[in-house]
């Protein structure tokens, strides 16, 4: 945990899903734009604006529903990587910036040991823009509640 006057933190969640590994990451990459679908509650929408699904360097745009409002993202992949089923993002718009100097967000979803099911691991680096602003861990139920509605929209799909 962080210490309460540093500015700069870390945080993470893990959040184990039925779904195997390979379909979540595919769902978190090359078919980003259906999460609004299996996660309608969270996510409205989620567009991509330059680049191609799941490739570094392009640009996705997220309408979703936290805290009672409807907010907007906007991101850059940094990295994608396949072998470690894992992405990592960058948020430079939208209302999360109006907290943070900058935010990164990091997925990564590893199969379980006895084959059945997955582990999806969330990490966010940050730099809050003062001391008042809270650490990000009030966006883990939203990502979590996401994250599931996600897993049972793979599973009904098999």
């Amino acid at each position: 945990m962080s210490d309460s006057s540093s500015l700069a933190g870390q945080v993470e969640v893990e959040v184990k899903i039925k779904a195997p590994a390979e379909k979540f990451y595919e769902m978190n990459t090359e078919k980003s734009q259906h999460v609004a679908e299996a996660a309608p509650s969270n996510v409205q929408a989620c567009d991509l604006h330059d680049g191609e699904w799941g490739t570094v360097g392009s640009v996705v745009v997220w309408n979703y529903f936290h805290d009672g409002k409807a907010k907007v993202a906007k991101e850059i992949v940094e990295i994608v990587d396949p072998e470690k089923r894992l992405v990592t993002s960058r948020v430079v718009e939208g209302d999360l910036m109006e907290d943070y100097k900058s935010f990164l967000i990091t997925v990564q979803v590893t199969p379980e040991q006895e084959g059945l099911g997955s582990v999806v691991k969330l990490h966010f680096d940050y730099e809050k823009i003062d001391e008042n602003v809270v650490h990000p861990e009030t966006l883990f139920p939203f990502f979590v509640e996401m994250i599931k509605g996600v897993d049972e929209h793979l599973m009904s799909e098999e």
